[in-house]
């Protein structure tokens, strides 16, 4: 089974997707871990595109991140994409919450980066910025590609609630097999 979850910055991608890893027995794939070096510089497109070409190429895998450059080469196998699009209230107190216990711990992220609540609160990199101006378009990026028939070869799962996601979470296989024929999941 290949699976990408994505959704907007602070939708639960990351614990989703370690879940579902454990759950399938699936090797767990990062994008962020992938894009991110040291200081958080981005990696050129060329070394991040040939880190994921190379981690995709198990044969089974859960990949958790957007990243929209990298579609041809993530949904080129992948078999279900879950979008996580729970209420935008919940995504923002997640990430907001996220946030504060990564900064205050001190957690240490991809790359040894970590998150400051002054790059937090005080910063045009902000990630609590970029997760309510993202909101938006990202939910109508995936509305978008869901209806492409480019795309029409991945079942698309969308999660808009707590309750498929915990339905998820408790049968992953079962969940996934019951929404084999539907676009969506309430």
């Amino acid at each position: 089974m290949r699976i990408n979850v994505v959704g907007s910055s602070g939708c639960g991608k990351s614990t989703l997707g370690q879940h579902l890893a454990r759950a399938l027995a699936l090797p767990y794939i990062e994008l962020d871990a992938l894009f991110w070096q040291p200081n958080w510089t981005p990696s050129p497109d060329p070394a991040f595109l040939e880190g994921i070409t190379s981690a995709l190429s198990a044969p089974g895998w859960v990949l958790d991140g957007n990243y929209d450059r990298t579609r041809p080469i993530k949904w080129a196998n992948v078999e279900v994409v879950i979008w996580l699009d729970l209420p935008a209230w919940r995504i923002l107190l997640q990430v907001f919450k996220r946030t504060f216990r990564r900064s205050l711990k001190g957690e240490v992220l991809w790359a040894g980066n970590q998150e400051t609540l002054r790059k937090a609160l005080f910063s045009r990199d902000s990630i609590l910025l970029w997760a309510i101006t993202q909101l938006g378009p990202i939910r109508r990026r995936y509305q978008a590609v869901m209806a492409d028939p480019s795309w029409s070869h991945i079942q698309f799962v969308r999660i808009q609630s707590q309750q498929a996601l915990t339905a998820l979470r408790a049968d992953p296989r079962g969940f996934l097999t019951a929404a084999s024929n539907t676009k969506a999941v309430a």
